[in-house]
């Protein structure tokens, strides 16, 4: 893997554009720890309210049980839910010199989230883009993450400092996974999450259509009572992957709220299956060439 990777002046292909090269400290360290990032995963979304974070968190969980060492990183400055999904609320990091400790869910995955360190979780965090560009670059370089198969970050909805931040930061390897629900006023503002991530220079692994039917906790039967399609309709149309169709499901709602991830006790579900034919295409990713 090139050192280049994650620098703005990388091609795609990861090498170096720059006349001058990258000789600050500062990138220096950035490209060594996204060197030891196999895959960098970024799930986002142009419309809020989709299960974005509920989707992220599972993927992560799904990807350390199957085994591979995983990073969770929660950059919604605004909203951090990741500590309460995992049940890591109250959890802080140990933070040294210029480094921090990501707080272990198990000795599979890693977990990093502004949560951690807000001293009330009733507490506003207003701040100005510039501040939460730093902090996000701060989370990547100076977080302790060590050798990783997977990243995965959770980024707020839209297209604002945040997703663009953390795409420019973890560099042009990237790739998005963009929730949707089916119904048409969502499709319409993740449509603009899809060519969002072209013009930034990377690439969409794939669409996820949340909510779409709804699990039945009696019969066991997914049924279609709600629109759905959309997600897969805007997949065909962008010339993405459709990762598939997660149900409307009460217990996903229930795993959130109590803390314990779903894909931990309910794999054999209609909704556990839904969710492992999505994260299947991100586990069956090739690792990238060795430098």
């Amino acid at each position: 893997m090139s050192g280049c990777e994650g620098c703005a002046s990388a091609s795609p292909d990861g090498t170096c554009t720059s006349a001058t090269g990258c000789d600050k400290p500062e990138d220096q360290k950035l490209q060594k720890t996204l060197s030891r990032i196999k895959h960098k995963i970024v799930v986002m979304s142009g419309k809020g309210g989709v299960g974005k974070s509920t989707v992220a968190a599972n993927i992560a969980v799904a990807l350390s049980l199957a085994g591979k060492k995983v990073g969770l990183l929660d950059v919604d400055v605004h909203g951090p839910s990741v500590p309460r999904l995992l049940s890591l609320k109250g959890q802080q990091p140990h933070i040294g010199d210029e480094v921090m400790e990501p707080v272990p869910w198990s000795k599979n995955l890693s977990v990093m989230s502004l949560g951690f360190l807000l001293q009330d979780d009733r507490q506003a965090v207003i701040w100005r883009g510039p501040v939460k560009i730093g902090l996000i670059k701060q989370f990547v370089e100076d977080v302790m993450w060590g050798d990783l198969d997977y990243l995965i970050v959770d980024c707020p909805p839209g297209t604002g400092d945040e997703p663009l931040s953390t795409l420019q930061t973890l560099g042009p390897t990237a790739m998005a996974v963009i929730v949707t629900t089916p119904q048409g006023v969502a499709i319409d503002d993740v449509r603009r999450s899809v060519s969002f991530v072209g013009e930034v220079g990377n690439r969409v692994l794939g669409i996820v259509e949340n909510m779409s039917g709804f699990a039945c906790p009696d019969c066991g039967k997914v049924h279609q009572i709600f629109k759905s399609g959309g997600g897969e309709e805007l997949a065909k149309e962008s010339g993405v992957q459709f990762l598939g169709r997660i149900p409307l499901d009460p217990a996903v709602a229930d795993s959130g709220d109590e803390g314990y991830p779903f894909m931990k006790v309910h794999r054999d579900t209609a909704t556990g299956k839904a969710m492992e034919q999505v994260i299947a295409p991100i586990l069956a990713l090739p690792d990238p060439p060795k430098a």
